[in-house]
């Protein structure tokens, strides 16, 4: 998940920082999903999927196919 969350931030040309204000989390918190240290809610999948502008399923599905 988190290579992915970081494909798409990059993308968008967003820094941890942005993305996390757009989905009401901290950098520090983005920068550990990235790296692969947190498991993630529901909850914040919802919100970093909305903030990297794609579906949850789609952050989700993709995910899985990369593993």
């Amino acid at each position: 998940m988190g290579r992915i969350v970081r494909d798409r931030r990059e993308a968008l040309g967003l820094t941890q920082e942005e993305l996390g204000e757009r989905c009401n989390l901290h950098r520090t918190y983005i920068g550990s999903i990235e790296r692969g240290e947190r498991n993630l809610s529901l909850q914040n999948i919802e919100r970093i999927a909305h903030a990297l502008e794609i579906l949850a399923w789609e952050l989700v599905r993709a995910a899985e196919e990369a593993e």
